[in-house]
């Protein structure tokens, strides 16, 4: 049986903190991706934790791993990859996980 996978990236910006672009970069990521319909529950994440020097986070799930290859070749999500995340990221992790629990 298939599993969700809970895709993350963690950045940071090449805004200053708390500014208008920072703000629009946020916004604009969380409505072009959450318009791709594999999207499930995305979360935009403020970083709080001294232990890393990042300081957002994006989270969505997929409930299969064809979801998760249909969100990455999407035209909206490969647009906004080039023309924002490529240009106003200055460092990132990318992260997906699968639930490893017995059900």
């Amino acid at each position: 049986m298939a599993k969700p996978i809970r895709h993350m990236v963690i950045f940071n910006l090449i805004h200053q903190k708390d500014s208008q672009e920072e703000l629009k970069f946020l916004k604009d990521g969380q409505e072009l991706l959450t318009s791709i319909p594999v999207v499930k529950d995305f979360q935009v994440l403020r970083q709080i934790s001294s232990k890393n020097d990042y300081n957002f986070g994006f989270s969505m799930i997929f409930e299969t791993s064809e979801d998760y290859a249909a969100y990455n070749n999407h035209p909206v999500h490969k647009a906004f990859v080039a023309s924002r995340w490529e240009k106003e990221v200055t460092k990132f992790l990318e992260i997906d996980f699968e639930d490893f629990t017995e059900k």
